[in-house]
């Protein structure tokens, strides 16, 4: 492997003297995700809006798209028009003409702030770069906790394009974080805090973790986009997703996306963490495992967009496993081809703009299959899949900036999970598709209103029903565990051998009163049937960061 980011390292260096203008990304939880998931719908057939599944996304995609919309004829609230400068400000690197964007009416010192979105801003013929301080303080109080908790998050993010070849991106951070009580049982069952890495008591009750993150990107060709680095990756169009999500770890990887009129190809190389057991505060090298990922997706017609799915994920003793490096489909083939021992699985999704007001999407995943026992409807364990659907409509009941989202979800019992632990679809002691990993059905229902540019409004509820492991037995749950330790073969559907419901519900409110600067409050209750009530809230200042939720 050490053989392999020597050359990957070497590719960093030595690939973009010869290549074209290369974009940017958006940042994890950037407040322009929701602008970017209306004008998706609103222009229904934009062909880059429509292949926002990925994320982070493309920075120098969406700016063309909102000039397009401009354009357009398309009408937009003046809250739509606020958010469309506010993101044009957010990616002023592709912005063409800066006269569009308001400057700072106090720029301190003539260095700082001269635009809105940035702290530090130079942006010159060959050369941009923007750098910005990241806080988050929050005060959080939990009925099963006493005393007040708190996240308190301080750092700086980077972004930079250089000869207008080289993208590069940087984030630095760290935390100090008392989180509510089924956080922390959650922290101590899986050894693990969700979204971290390696991290370490705090207080007694808090930890301490440090988030790095930096990436290099370039055009290896006219429509082949290359990124190397290290950071998260959101698979799909719901608020869940069942491909590969950003709940885990950063992680190392090199993607490869190549964009040509409604086709998009996208391939992504990663080295991941494999399941581990600290001792102490003793040094020590974490067990390595890798994964490939492919997706095919293509707009036909135009307001819709069908994907093709494929992945594995599989760890080797003593080399990497290069049939697997081929950047065509067919992963399973390949595997079939060295013996099939590793974790593999495909899917399906599609996504419609129905109207410029309601658009559909799903997934389907498939990770073992047997037509055989499916007609038997006799709850083998071996038939592991997954599905989801969901709908967002925009302005609802003709009220703009008023958006409604409803999802499901539906894991069959040890999806995501593989005989060789080494191969279970996890990093860093975390799932890396949904958070609550399988044997799960989960209900999602979220509206969002923003009345005003400045203010955010959001309700979301979350309930699912899973099916529990009792001690000593393995009914499908908890993906961490081999599929070899099953307790049984057959009757196993979502929810056995016990059902548990649990309701997540939650509000929120923001207000932006300087460029990305966020004080919001939220108050949120977590019901486990046959436990008590987990009520939980917060105030806080964030800055230039994602928020932090507790959805799960």
């Amino acid at each position: 492997m050490q053989i392999i980011k020597s050359f990957l390292v070497s590719l960093v260096f030595i690939v973009p003297i010869c290549l074209q203008a290369q974009s940017t990304y958006f940042e994890q939880g950037s407040k322009d995700n929701f602008l970017l998931n209306r004008m998706e719908i609103k222009m229904q057939k934009d062909t880059m809006l429509n292949f926002s599944f990925l994320k982070p996304f493309n920075r120098k995609w969406f700016i063309g798209a909102l000039e397009r919309a401009k354009t357009s004829g398309e009408k937009f609230s003046s809250v739509d028009s606020y958010n469309m400068e506010q993101a044009m400000m957010n990616s002023m690197e592709w912005v063409e003409d800066m006269t569009k964007l308001p400057g700072s009416k106090h720029s301190l010192l003539n260095a700082f702030y001269k635009y809105p979105a940035n702290l530090i801003t130079v942006k010159q013929k060959d050369f941009f770069l923007a750098i910005n301080p990241v806080l988050q303080l929050k005060s959080i109080y939990d009925n099963n906790t006493d005393g007040m908790l708190y996240m308190n998050t301080r750092g700086a993010r980077i972004r930079s394009v250089i000869g207008h070849k080289i993208g590069l991106d940087a984030y630095l951070a760290e935390t100090q974080e008392k989180a509510p009580l089924f956080v922390r049982q959650k922290v101590e069952q899986y050894r693990a805090v969700p979204g971290a890495g390696l991290y370490k008591p705090f207080k007694q009750i808090g930890y301490d973790y440090f988030d790095a993150r930096g990436t290099v990107s370039w055009n290896a060709t006219k429509f082949v986009d290359a990124q190397f680095g290290y950071d998260k990756m959101f698979l799909g169009n719901g608020y869940r997703s069942l491909f590969f999500s950003d709940y885990s770890n950063s992680h190392l990887f090199l993607n490869l996306n190549l964009h040509a009129s409604r086709f998009n190809y996208f391939t992504r190389f990663m080295e991941l963490t494999s399941q581990y057991t600290r001792r102490g505060d003793k040094d020590t090298l974490f067990p390595r495992k890798y994964a490939v990922i492919h997706h095919l997706s293509f707009n036909a017609p135009k307001w819709l967009t069908l994907g093709l799915f494929e992945s594995v994920v599989f760890g080797r003793p003593d080399h990497f496993e290069f049939s697997y490096l081929n950047p065509v489909m067919f992963l399973r083939v390949a595997e079939l081809q060295i013996g099939s021992p590793d974790n593999s699985f495909i899917g399906f999704d599609a996504k419609a703009n129905v109207s410029k007001h309601l658009q559909l999407y799903g997934q389907v995943l498939l990770d073992e299959f047997n037509t055989k026992y499916v007609r038997q409807n006799n709850g083998w364990w071996g038939n592991k899949w997954a599905f989801q659907g969901g709908m967002k409509f925009i302005d609802v009941f003709g009220i703009n900036n008023l958006d409604l989202q409803l999802e499901a979800n539906y894991i069959r019992p040890f999806t995501y999970s593989h005989f060789d632990t080494i191969g279970n679809y996890t990093h860093y002691n975390q799932p890396m598709a949904h958070p609550l990993m399988s044997n799960i059905k989960e209900y999602i229902g979220i509206m969002r209103y923003q009345p005003a540019p400045k203010w955010m409004f959001q309700g979301k509820v979350i309930s699912w029903v899973s099916g529990s492991d009792p001690a000593g037995k393995n009914y499908g749950n908890n993906i961490f565990k081999s599929n070899d330790s099953r307790s049984s073969d057959f009757g196993l559907y979502i929810g056995a051998p016990n059902s548990i419901k649990t309701i997540n519900s939650s509000l929120w409110i923001s207000y932006e009163f300087k460029s990305n600067l966020f004080l919001e409050a939220d108050l949120s209750s977590r019901k486990v049937q046959g436990s008590s009530n987990n009520v939980f809230s917060s105030i806080g200042l964030r800055w230039n960061m994602q928020r932090r939720e507790y959805d799960y």
